[in-house]
């Protein structure tokens, strides 16, 4: 039997952790959109300490993004953020800006940390590079293939964390895009902080491209118009013993959340034990999958098997 990866998921609320626990996720990641990026929802200090208790109860994991690059008007409140998660016993600290090791290391250095900076973990150097600064687990960027994701945590010393499911950030800028473009043409649409339910998308009619655009306190957003599909490809990368899968629920519903977790539950539980079933069941996995699709969201297999092209 192969080591299993760590299914991790991101929850809306405080239900959607319950229930993505429920189906099968061993993590998830949730945090104020003060201090992370593209959280799937708002959780307050209240909800961060809700969520731990829940997941202490069942030996999960609770990880709190702290991945913004930050001004230096937010630096100040480091510090206290992080002492409260070291307080509540947080299972770690997601991170792209230096200032949040630095700070960390002072209140809090025995907290776990792991790099992300969504684009730029593309190599073994820079994922061990973190290491040696206090880092235990790098996310990989989703720009790269397959061969370079074994190659990478083949040669890495540190943990290795990989998107298998959801869409993708293509572009953010901390300006308010949309927003001063609107005030620009005169035209009356405000678009408030944390409303992606207005479901904006910029629309490229020549590849019938929808690419979800949003905008919170981090600036604007704009994301990929596929969604990352990979539960038929884990063998790979379940042999080299990547350490965590992740489903990113961002504009997802629960409902959605939870059949996608519960299937890739299933199918990492079966590439890892029994190979011959999963070899068998996974175009019906993806079959699933592509049933629960929201309408114009395909499900493409990102840059898994294809180099990069700008």
């Amino acid at each position: 039997m192969g080591i299993k990866p760590e299914l991790l998921v991101t929850p809306k609320d405080i239900d959607a952790v319950k229930r993505l626990f429920q189906a099968g996720a061993d993590a998830i990641v949730i945090g104020e959109e003060k201090f992370g990026l593209r959280l799937a929802g708002e959780f307050t200090r209240n909800d961060v300490q809700e969520a731990i208790e829940i997941a202490q109860r069942q030996a999960k994991k609770v990880y709190v993004s702290m991945n913004a690059i930050f001004h230096n008007d937010k630096v100040s409140e480091l510090a206290d953020y992080i002492q409260f998660l070291k307080d509540i016993k947080v299972d770690g600290v997601i991170f792209g800006d230096p200032a949040v090791l630095m700070v960390a290391r002072e209140v809090a250095p025995d907290l776990k940390l792991h790099w992300n900076t969504e684009q730029t973990v593309t190599n073994w150097f820079t994922a061990n590079y973190w290491g040696t600064k206090g880092a235990k687990r790098a996310v990989l960027a989703r720009e790269i293939n397959m061969d370079s994701i074994i190659e990478i945590k083949e040669n890495a010393k540190v943990e290795i964390e990989v998107q298998v499911h959801g869409m993708t950030s293509m572009f953010q800028s901390k300006r308010m895009l949309i927003g001063n473009y609107m005030q620009f043409q005169g035209k009356n649409l405000e678009v408030e902080k944390r409303d992606k339910e207005r479901n904006l998308h910029l629309f490229d009619p020549e590849r019938d491209a929808r690419y979800p655009i949003f905008e919170d306190e981090n600036g604007t957003h704009i994301m990929s118009p596929n969604d990352i599909c990979i539960i038929d490809e884990l063998e790979e990368m379940i042999d080299a013993e990547i350490d965590s899968f992740k489903i990113d629920g961002l504009l997802k519903s629960t409902e959605y959340m939870e059949v996608v977790t519960g299937l890739y539950r299933e199918a990492i539980d079966l590439c890892a034990e029994d190979r011959e079933t999963y070899e068998e069941r996974k175009e019906a996995y993806l079959n699933k999958l592509e049933e629960i699709q929201p309408e114009k969201r395909k499900l493409d297999t990102g840059f898994f098997f294809k180099e990069t092209v700008y």
